[in-house]
Parts: structure tokens; sequence; C-alpha cells
């Protein structure tokens, strides 16, 4: 579950947005107000937004996200009690509030309104309040046994370790499996064995990298090893032959030729100079 807060100054508009009908919003949880529109609740805001003139950003605006696979499964019930402990752990007890629901786009998630200042006419000290929030639906989504940001990013780097682990694997076949003599052979080989590899070109028009695309993920070339820069590619590519390297011809891309990057083809020439000299030494030594 993920949590958001700012102080804002348009409340009535920002209530009206929370009870947006075409956005099949309900009520959740309502304190210390009667109000039945917008107008209302914005009305009975001010009565106590008027003890404190000098406060301009006096509405408290949060908006708290469970996960998908959460919000399918939480009833009004439960929306109003992670309401109350979200409020009771910004240490926003005894103030005007009103929350709504938006169901739309299948992914649950609660507008709450608080009114900034108390019934003492005291202003809510907001600093920090992005974090705090973050923080307070965090220990909420623990008190009720649900999924929290932390492990919403537990999965999504043990996801993107295997994807980066499989293109890294289907990399090293498509160079066992096929001959590839350059990058258009190992981009249509590793298309074959179910990898888009995209050319990145730079502002000059010429090819300074590669992405691999797999199952959702597009990620560079150094994201997913560090043996697969465009550089260490080209050199398992051109250097097959040790023999130092004079051009590398153009790609095809659409159809259209486009040239790699000056900078990519001398990484790529150094490479595998430094390739040839180490065999050359290796042979005179007999190794």
């Amino acid at each position: 579950m993920i949590g958001k807060g700012k102080a804002i100054a348009h409340t009535q508009a920002s209530v009206a947005y929370g009870w947006n009908q075409e956005k099949g919003a309900e009520v959740v949880f309502k304190q210390e107000l009667v109000g039945d529109s917008p107008a209302e609740i914005t009305q009975e805001f001010k009565m106590v937004q008027d003890q404190n003139y000098h406060c301009q950003k006096n509405t408290l605006s949060f908006v708290i996200s469970p996960t998908i696979e959460d919000g399918k499964r939480l009833q009004q019930k439960d929306l109003e009690i992670i309401c109350k402990r979200f409020m009771k752990e910004m240490k926003l007890e005894q103030r005007q509030a009103i929350a709504f629901v938006h169901r739309n786009k299948e992914h649950t998630h609660i507008h709450l309104y608080v009114n900034r200042i108390d019934f003492r006419g005291v202003a809510y000290n907001d600093s920090f309040i992005g974090k705090r929030s973050q923080y307070a639906a965090e220990r909420v989504a623990e008190q009720m046994q649900l999924t929290t940001v932390k492990q919403v990013q537990f999965e999504k780097e043990f996801l993107l370790k295997e994807v980066r682990q499989e293109i890294k694997r289907r990399h090293e076949l498509t160079l066992k499996q096929f001959t590839t003599k350059n990058f258009e052979d190992y981009i249509k080989a590793m298309q074959t064995n179910g990898v888009k590899v995209l050319p990145s070109i730079n502002k000059a028009g010429n090819i300074q990298g590669f992405r691999f695309e797999f199952n959702g993920y597009n990620l560079k070339g150094s994201e997913v090893h560090r043996s697969m820069t465009g550089g260490n590619i080209g050199q398992r590519l051109y250097g097959r032959s040790n023999k130092v390297i004079k051009n590398i011809a153009p790609i095809k891309v659409l159809d259209k030729a486009i040239p790699l990057a000056p900078r990519l083809v001398l990484s790529i020439a150094k490479k595998i100079t430094k390739q040839v000299v180490k065999h050359s030494i290796d042979v005179g030594i007999g190794i």
C-alpha cells in the first residue's frame, strides 16, 4: 500500500474531485462533518479554518493506494478502518475529515481530505508530509496484513533478477547456436530465441548501444550484465577471427542503414586489438 500527502488551498475543487460519481466514488469515512456536498463540506472546513487566517494551504490531501490484488478484496468497512488507522498514525485524530474510494481502472484507491486546522485554530505541521504519509501507509498495511511497498519492491527486484538472468542465458545460447558474424545476424538470432534487440540511437543518428526487450521488460545491455554492452557484444561477434577490424558495416533498422557511433566502433576495436595481442602472446609461448 502506498500513501501520498500534501497541503492544498483548493478545498472545494479537491473534494469535488473525490466525490466524482463518474469514478464510482463512495464516501467511506466521515468525521466531525454533516454536509452532503462538496460545497457544504468546504463551508464546514472554512468555519474552522477561519480561526487561523495565516495558513493559506489549510487542507490536507492524501491518496492511499492498496495494491490491485488487495484492493479487489477490500470492503467498505475495511477502507474505513484504513482511514482511521492512517489518521491515527499521522496524529490527525479529532479533526474534520472525509474520504472517498475510487474503483476506476480496477485500481482501488482512497482520497482522504483532512482539515489542517484543528478546533483550537492550530495548523498541523506539514513538514515532510509526503514521506510521513508513506511511512503511515506502510504501518497500516502491516497492521492489516496488506501488501507493503517494501514487499512490492522486493517482488519487482526478484522478478527483474530472473529476467536479467534469462536474457543473459539466451544471449549466450544465441552465440553458441548460431554463426553470428555481425550485429544484424545477432539481432535476428536473438529474435529467434525470443529476445528483441533494439538499437539505441543517439542525437547524431548513430547506434550507441542496444536494449533488450523480454517478458514485458526493456533493459539496457549494461543493466542485463556488464558483458552485454555494445562494445563487449561487438568484441564477441567481430573478434571471432582474431583479426583487428578496420570498420563495421551499418546496421539495417526498419530498412534504413544506420552506422555505429564512432565511440562504439573504437571501443570494439580496442577490445579486439587487446584480444588479438593476448592470443598472439599465448600462441607464442605455447599456452
